[in-house]
């Protein structure tokens, strides 16, 4: 299996590979703020949340996700994320599938996370290419993979299905290995800045 299993920690946030252990955590993290109410959004209505970690298990079982939970310092779970839409031949995977409970929201947890992932995929995996989805219509989630420094690769029209009906188009980001650097930096100065952003 590629990538395999693993745990990172840093000063605000650890990932630990996900298990139904994580679930009382996570539907309580689901239940702040009604977040699985935003019809942009994929996240797991409280009761539901067992079940999303069996999609996310069977997914990695597959080989094409490896599935984390978001802890905090004190080793609670706040959210969900990912490695997913993983090519292990062409060293790409795109992180995503994340949310967090929303008292922890724009905060420094999301922008230490993507720096952790992110510099396991290039400096670990040797990845080739990282990328980022989200909905077309979330400027909140765009904006915040702005802020990492992706680039816009484009827009796939009309690309799933949403639970509501509605068509979503994705807006497909990515950071390749010669841009590392500078989005490392970026990231380490954020979290070092007084006021941290998410």
């Amino acid at each position: 299996m590629w990538p395999a299993p693993f745990s990172l920690s840093g000063t605000h946030v650890a990932l630990a590979p996900l298990d139904h252990a994580h679930a009382p955590d996570l539907a309580e993290a689901s239940a702040d703020g009604d977040l699985h109410r935003l019809w942009y959004t994929m996240i797991p209505a409280p009761a539901e949340v067992p079940a999303e970690i069996d999609r996310r298990l069977s997914l990695q079982s597959a080989g094409s996700m490896l599935p984390f939970a978001i802890l905090n310092p004190e080793g609670k779970a706040v959210g969900m994320t990912t490695y997913m839409n993983i090519d292990a031949s062409n060293r790409r995977l795109e992180i995503g599938s994340t949310w967090y409970r929303k008292s922890v929201q724009r905060g420094p947890m999301n922008t230490e996370c993507k720096l952790l992932l992110l510099q396991h995929a290039f400096e670990t995996l040797d990845c080739i290419a990282v990328e980022f989805r989200t909905h077309y219509v979330n400027v909140q989630s765009r904006r915040a993979i702005e802020r990492l420094g992706a680039k816009l690769d484009g827009v796939l029209r009309n690309h799933m299905v949403m639970a509501n009906g509605t068509l979503r188009d994705t807006a497909v980001y990515s950071i390749l290995p010669h841009e590392w650097p500078a989005v490392k930096a970026n990231l380490t100065w954020q979290l070092e800045r007084p006021r941290t952003t998410s």
